[in-house]
Order: structure tokens, then sequence, then C-alpha cells
């Protein structure tokens, strides 16, 4: 098959699937999630949350994903309720990117579930580019114990959508002489990027389907919808999507580390050192419109052995206390509780923009966050740096109280 080749992977039911694989690793006798009425997120008891993630069982109940826990548990009382666990999430997602990196040239992470693969040219590594989608798909399900929809197509847009076509555990083309055939019949709120409220702009016109829209006069949607309008109408028509993927990352390091005073063994005092690093990081970040998507720590003991520890985040973000809850999970990772000489926080795959990918986890605490940091902010810039100050700094330098 000639011509550029292009799958889009995505976890069918991620945060439920990789908790089930979880379950099923620790005891292969332990009830399949996936199986039975299931949903990841909020708390049973207290009735608060809403719905991450859902099994295929929930259908029947017509739960829907970011609905909230106590209307799930009235259309089923005997729903089973799972707490969300962030980090696995995000351990299971870099396995998974890890081994697909052995498989394609080119893999462009798109979200914590979903990549995209440049295929093209493998045909003489891996020969039918559709039939190898299928082999990889088995292959991922039998390495990891959860399943994945694959779309094949020549571009990410085309791709992208087919492997939102009937889930899970499903391969599916679409390419530009199959646009007409699967992808015009689909309600114009299929379409990738069209949101809600375009979406029901769309329909006042009359523009129902992809087909619609694809066909509609270009002078009338320009004409209500501007440039927004005219991106959705070349989509409908299978033009390629624009995606910022790792090819904008800054390779300037954002990092800050300290030499101690005297051999730290508290792990209290510790953590404070690193909110102090974290701080200085995180300011810099947003002094140049940064955001980071990987944070690392490093620790030296007394006997010059340096040992450091990196994660990826669910979203690239320059918001200190995100960063620095992070770097407190590292931490406790990755100290054997011998006395500290150093202590670093680095960050890397900086990237300029002023996008944040919302994150379910963060309870729309986000956004306050920043508020928060770009207020203190231009107070320090405006009366100096030690003009305002957390209260855990009020005793003064962490690193030369003694414990």
């Amino acid at each position: 098959m000639a011509g550029n080749i292009i799958y889009h992977i995505d976890v069918n039911s991620a945060f439920l699937s990789f908790e089930a694989a979880r379950r099923l690793r620790e005891n292969p006798d332990a009830p399949d999630l996936r199986m039975v009425p299931a949903v990841i997120g909020g708390d049973r008891e207290s009735r608060h949350g809403i719905v991450l993630a859902k099994s295929i069982p929930t259908k029947p109940y017509k739960i829907t994903t970011g609905e909230p826990i106590a209307s799930a548990l009235k259309k089923c009382p005997s729903l089973l309720i799972i707490k969300p666990d962030y980090y696995l999430y995000v351990e299971y997602s870099n396995q998974l990117m890890d081994y697909l990196r052995t498989i394609a040239p080119t893999v462009e992470q798109f979200s914590i579930d979903e990549a995209f693969l440049d295929m093209t040219g493998t045909g003489l590594i891996y020969g039918d580019p559709v039939e190898f989608a299928y082999k990889l798909k088995d292959e991922i399900k039998s390495r990891f114990m959860f399943t994945v929809n694959i779309g094949v197509s020549e571009n990410h847009l085309l791709a992208k959508m087919a492997s939102d076509f009937e889930k899970p555990d499903k391969v599916h083309t679409l390419f530009k002489n199959e646009i007409q055939s699967k992808m015009w019949p689909l309600p114009i709120e299929d379409l990738f990027f069209v949101g809600r409220s375009q979406a029901s702009a769309f329909r006042a016109l009359g523009i129902n389907t992809i087909g619609d829209l694809a066909t509609s006069d270009t002078s009338l949607i320009n004409a209500h919808f501007k440039k927004n309008g005219m991106s959705a109408y070349r989509h409908a028509n299978g033009e390629d999507i624009t995606l910022d993927f790792d090819h904008n990352v800054d390779n300037r390091s954002y990092s800050n580390s300290t030499t101690l005073s005297h051999d730290i063994e508290s792990p209290d005092i510790a953590k404070q050192i690193l909110l102090s690093l974290t701080e200085t990081v995180a300011a810099r970040l947003r002094h140049d419109n940064m955001r980071i998507s990987v944070v690392s720590v490093i620790i030296r003991d007394t006997d010059f052995n340096d040992r450091s520890k990196q994660t990826s985040l669910y979203s690239a973000t320059n918001v200190t206390d995100e960063i620095y809850a992070t770097v407190c999970r590292l931490f406790d990772s990755l100290w054997d509780h011998s006395p500290i000489r150093l202590l670093g926080v680095a960050t890397s795959k900086a990237v300029e923009t002023d996008i944040y990918q919302m994150n379910l986890f963060n309870d729309g605490r986000h956004e306050k966050l920043s508020r928060l940091d770009s207020a203190l902010d231009k107070v320090r810039d405006k009366y100096g740096d030690d003009s305002i100050k957390r209260a855990v700094f009020l005793k003064g330098d962490p690193s030369k109280n003694k414990h």
C-alpha cells in the first residue's frame, strides 16, 4: 500500500482498563471490572465526584462519562465504584508508549491513552499495514491485558475518526476513498474538534451530518462561523488536522538544585527544600510562558552517590503546587533514608503554550492555583522575592534547621 500510513491507537475505557489489568495481574482469579457494571471516579459513601470511565455493562443503565456519582448510583444501585489512581494511569500509559516506540519510527503521544504512529514506509518490515494493525492490537492485549482500537488512514484526522468507530478491540480504516461511505453519514457532533455549542449552531442551519457540512456552500459557512467553520469544513472533507506534539518541545533545562550545609535525614525538611526548589523552577517557567510535562528529582547522599527518578504528567503545567505534588511522590519512592547531601528538581519537555489539557482529577483546582501563582509572581516582581513567603518558610532556611 503506497503513500502515508498513520495509526491512531486509543485505549478502550482507559482508566477502567488500567485498573482491571492491575487487579488481574495481582490476582488472576479476580473479577474483571470490564465485565460488570463498574466506573472509575468519586466515592460511594460520600456520593461525591463524577464518572471518569465506565464499563460496557453500564450501557443499559445509561450511565455517562462526566455524570455525578450520585446520579449513576440511582440508575444502578449495585454499581461498583473505584477511586481514580492517577499515578497508575501514568505508569501504564508510559509502558504502552515505550512499547509503541519499539514498533513505529515516529510515535506522537496525543493524551494519556492515545497516540499516533507514523507507519509510512514500514511495509517492508511488517507487510500490509491493515493486517499488521490487527496483529499489533492483539499483541497489546496479550502484553498489557487491556484492549485498544486502532484507526488506519493516510492522515491524523482520518485515523482518529476511524479509531472512534465501533468499540472495543477493533481495527478500522478510513482512507479518503472511504470518507463518503464511512464518515459523511455520522452526526456532526462526531467530527473531530467540533464541540457541543458549534454542533448546535451547525444544526440550526440544517447541517446535521458531517456530509451536510462537507457539501455545504463555503460562503454560508464562512459568513456564520468564520475561521473555525472553514476549518471544520475542511476536516469534513478529510483534510488533515494540525497537531502540536513533541516537535515543538524546548530543549532548555528548567532545574534547580542545592548542596546542603549539613546532612539532612528528615523527610519533612527535605520536602521543604524541594518546595523551595520547585517554586524557583515554576516561577522561571511562568516567566518564559512555558509548561513542562516531565518532572525529575535528584538525591545525592553523603557518599556522593546520585540517584534520580522521573515521571510524565497528565497535563503540561507551570503551577508550583502541581509540580511539587509530583516531586514529593518521586522523593518518597526514591529516598532510601540515607543522609542527604544534595537535592535537585529538574523538568523537561517544555512547551511554550497557554493551553492546558483539562484534567478531571484536579477537580477545578488548576485554575485557582494558576491564579494564585500569578498573583504571587506579581508581588515578588514588584517588592522582591522575600516580600511574600509560604508559612513553612517563616522559620528561616529549612536546610539550616537540624532535626
